[in-house]
This record gives C-alpha cells, structure tokens and sequence, in this order.
C-alpha cells in the first residue's frame, strides 16, 4: 500500500451514490468503487475494488424503502469485515424502521431493534446516523452511536429568513422537546398541535395548542411521509391568523399523495435534507445538504476528535 493512499475510505450504497460523492468531496478523498453483481432473480452480491486492508472504511447508505437499501448495506459491511477493514462504519443519514421502536399493540416486531442487532452482526464497529425518529433507538446497539442533529444545518438557514414573530410549532406531542429546543435556541414562541389517529397516516382530529394569530409559524418534525399531518397542521394554523407558515423536516420520505398534498397546502416551504432523495422536484421544496456535516463529523471520527462543537442543541 502505497503512503499516498488515504487512511480513511468513504464507500456508497447503489441508492445513496448521490449524497456519499458529496460527503466524499467534501472530505477530500475520491469515493470508493464498489461493484454489484446482480443474478437474474434479483439476488445481487457488492464487491470492492480496491484494498481496504487495515484501514477506517465508512459505509454511506439512508435505509428507506425498498428492503434491498437494508440488505446491500449489511452485505456492504459483512465484505468490509471480511477484507479485514479494521473499522466499520455504517453512515446511515436516514435509519429506516425506527417508528418500529416500542411494541405498540401485541404481536408486532421492534424494527429498529432487530436492525441495529443485524448491523452488528454484520460486523458494523461504529454507527452514523442523523434525527433518529426516538433517541432511544441509541441505546438498542452495543457499538458506539454518532448521533447527529439536522438542527445544524437547519438553524442557520432559518436565522437566514429574518422572519419576525417567529414562533416554533410541534406537529404532535411526541415533537414537543425538539420544537422547544429550537424555540429556545431561536428565542421564540412555542405552539403544539394535539392530534389523534384513526390508524397509521390518517388524522382524526387534530387541535392546536398555543396562539399563532399574526405569527410566522416554522413546524419542526424528524421525518415527512405522506404529508397529512404538515397538510393539516399548516391550514390549521393560518385558519387561526397566522401569517405564514413553514416546515422543517429532516427526511423527506414523501410517499403516496404527499408532494401533491405540499402543493395544495397553506405551507408557504417544505424544508428538507438530501438524506433521502426527492423523487421529484417541487417549487414548495427547499433542500438543504446535510453532506458538510457528515464529511465533518466523519474527519472528526477518523482522526479520533471531539464532535461535541457539532451538536447546536
């Protein structure tokens, strides 16, 4: 091995090409090359393309739907392991399953669980996430945990709008501590809305808790799916006077009816990271990279640095 070489090496999930050339760039190293071989029922193996003997290999790969995002990342780390890396990595920007964090009703899995005990049984030494959907999600692996906050990356963006009367929203109860520790970053006001479930992504009622009457209203959530809630959220809270309305959500899954339902809603932006990729574009949709961070935090890991200074709140 070369001395030129670098002692760190950034790899991709076939799905996540996009975000880790980006981290990589913004590293300073040339991304890794992987190749994937796929037989003809769809069964496909990864293969590395160059050493990574003895070396700190990171591995970027968001976990959203399909199942295969999962699957290439354990066999990612599985061949990692087996070509002797001496550290393994697993960048997940999104960590898919992590809704599945608690028995909700009988008889149902704990994803998030089962996930975090696949990805060290794979051979993962280290994991890198960001905006985990219940921070407890942490304590389910027996490996270290890097968990970063999008509030970084968001922050400064929205300390760019200058809106004045601003006030931070919680789009459900379970939000409530991130919007309050944006609020209190922001010095701004706080609202919450209540809401209740007829089943999974369909809103019975929801209420709203707090005044928005002649405010600009920011609804902060981890992750947007099908959107029915910011949808209603945000219609709710310009009935009520407010003057505008936006949201940040970390990932922006976005499935179903979602960008047509953002479309037709009060919400004046939907801003989102590349943790997941946008499936198509929309005027309402503002991204924001959340590549600097990781690249960042990824150098910080390597040369065995503090990442404290990274976490805003």
């Amino acid at each position: 091995m070369s001395h030129l070489e670098p002692e760190a090496k950034i790899f991709a999930c076939s799905q996540s090409v996009y975000l880790a050339e980006k981290i990589a760039k913004d590293y300073g190293i040339p991304l890794g090359k992987v190749t994937m071989s796929t037989y003809s029922d769809g069964e496909f193996q990864p293969s590395y393309e160059e050493s990574i003997r003895g070396l700190r290999v990171f591995i970027v790969c968001s976990t959203f739907p399909t199942a295969d995002n999962l699957m290439e990342l354990l066999l990612m780390i599985d061949a990692a392991k087996r070509a002797s890396a001496r550290h393994i990595t697993a960048v997940m920007p999104y960590f898919g399953w992590a809704r599945q964090d608690r028995k909700d009703k009988p008889r149902v899995p704990i994803g998030a669980k089962l996930v975090a005990n696949l990805l060290t049984a794979a051979g993962a030494t280290r994991i890198m996430t960001m905006d985990l959907h219940a921070d407890q999600i942490q304590g389910f692996f027996e490996k270290p945990v890097d968990h970063l906050f999008a509030s970084t990356i968001f922050l400064p963006y929205v300390q760019s709008l200058n809106l004045e009367n601003l006030t931070i929203a919680s789009p459900d109860m379970g939000g409530s501590k991130r919007a309050y520790a944006y609020s209190k970053f922001l010095e701004s006001d706080v609202v919450i809305c209540y809401k209740q479930r007829k089943a999974a992504n369909i809103i019975d009622t929801m209420e709203l808790i707090g005044d928005v009457k002649g405010r600009n209203v920011i609804l902060v959530d981890d992750m947007i799916d099908t959107g029915g809630t910011l949808a209603k959220a945000a219609d709710l809270m310009i009935e009520k006077g407010a003057l505008s309305v936006r949201a940040i959500c970390t990932h922006p899954i976005l499935s179903g009816g979602a960008y047509e339902k953002i479309e037709n809603s009060k919400l004046t932006e939907l801003i989102v990271t590349d943790s997941i990729p946008l499936k198509k574009e929309s005027k309402k949709i503002k991204v924001v990279s959340c590549a600097p961070l990781f690249a960042e935090v990824m150098q910080m890991v390597h040369h065995n640095n503090s990442i404290s200074g990274k976490f805003i709140i």
